[in-house]
């Protein structure tokens, strides 16, 4: 049996990415919200790299660029 808990929502992660943005701690949104500060910190910083939208080598992947890694490997698997 998997302990792994579900995704959050898209809307619910953009919520708190913008509550974090207006100057809320991680911690305290974790409380109100129930879900982990670390989480939080991921989903801002994953925000901040989907604005910047760097393409060099180096960068971490955006949204769209895990979605489509995500799809390319799933297809891979069926081939």
């Amino acid at each position: 049996m998997s302990s792994k808990r579900p995704q959050y929502p898209p809307e619910f992660r953009s919520q708190i990415v913008e509550l974090a943005k207006a100057g809320r701690t991680h911690a305290e949104l974790a409380r109100e919200f129930g879900c982990h500060a670390t989480s939080i910190g991921t989903w801002v910083r994953q925000s901040q790299i989907d604005e910047t939208g760097d393409t060099s080598s180096d960068a971490p992947l955006s949204t769209a660029e895990r979605q489509e890694l995500t799809a390319l490997r799933r297809e891979l698997r069926q081939v």
